[in-house]
């Protein structure tokens, strides 16, 4: 199975595809879309979400792992993520690929084993995890192959067992 792993941004969105068989856990390629501040919201939107179709497209996904909203203070800056969100995932349900979203606690309790690790640990544990030597740059596209690697880990045995 080929998870396309999102860590939604509006400046920046990481991406990561893992291929995983429920034991194995194998990167593919990562990386990061980048929107310009001189661009009008409605285009950086745009472009972000065609770019992460056609990453589903070109990397022969299954499924799409996404780093859920989570915010504690200032909502107006969580609004332009949303909106990336929500334009991922009408992009990848055109494309008729099923999304998970994971709020950041979940990911770093399947990554690390503890939801209030830090930034830094959840990186390490991915270099860790998918035999890297370095931990993967920029930081956006190690977030989004954790993404990856938590629905590996969280949901693919689910699948196996056909689980809800």
């Amino acid at each position: 199975m080929r998870i396309l792993g999102i860590d939604p941004g509006y400046a920046q969105t990481g991406w990561g595809v893992v291929e995983s068989d429920g034991q194995h856990n194998r990167p593919v390629s990562f990386g990061v879309i980048k929107t310009s501040t001189s661009q009008p919201d409605s285009q950086r939107i745009h472009f972000i979400a065609k770019s992460v179709g056609q990453l589903a497209e070109d990397h022969h996904v299954d499924v799409c792992a996404m780093e859920d909203i989570f915010f504690t203070k200032n909502v107006s800056s969580a609004i332009p993520v949303a909106k990336v969100i929500g334009a991922c995932i009408h992009q990848m349900g055109l494309q008729g690929l099923p999304v998970k979203l994971y709020s950041p606690p979940t990911i770093k309790t399947v990554v690390t084993g503890f939801g209030g690790a830090e930034k830094h640990q959840v990186q390490e544990m991915v270099r860790i995890l998918l035999g890297f030597e370095t931990i993967p740059r920029p930081d956006h596209a190690a977030d989004a192959l954790a993404a990856a690697i938590c629905f590996a880990v969280y949901d693919f045995s689910r699948i196996r067992m056909k689980l809800p």
